[in-house]
């Protein structure tokens, strides 16, 4: 990951949380400020789910989903990326 993502800074703001005896969730945006794959540094914001469960004495992260937040991506953009075709 460190070779990927490089030269940034990171924010999150938790817009949601769950807890019970055993479980925590998350909703959270993140805001990395980064260059990605070589590309020069940029917005990265995500909207990202964590799920952390207790095991004995320590908390684990056993799921985390993200995807972007994107503007202005219509349907005909969002299908030719499903079928691998970029504009």
């Amino acid at each position: 990951m460190g070779r990927f993502f490089k030269n940034g800074t990171f924010e999150q703001e938790l817009l949601q949380a769950y807890g019970s005896a055993d479980m925590v969730v998350l909703a959270i945006i993140e805001c990395p400020h980064v260059e990605v794959g070589g590309l020069p540094a940029q917005d990265w914001p995500l909207r990202v789910t964590l799920v952390y469960r207790r095991e004995e004495a320590e908390w684990r992260l056993v799921h985390r989903h993200a995807d972007p937040l994107v503007k202005g991506v219509s349907l005909e953009q969002a299908a030719a990326l499903a079928r691998g075709e970029a504009d």
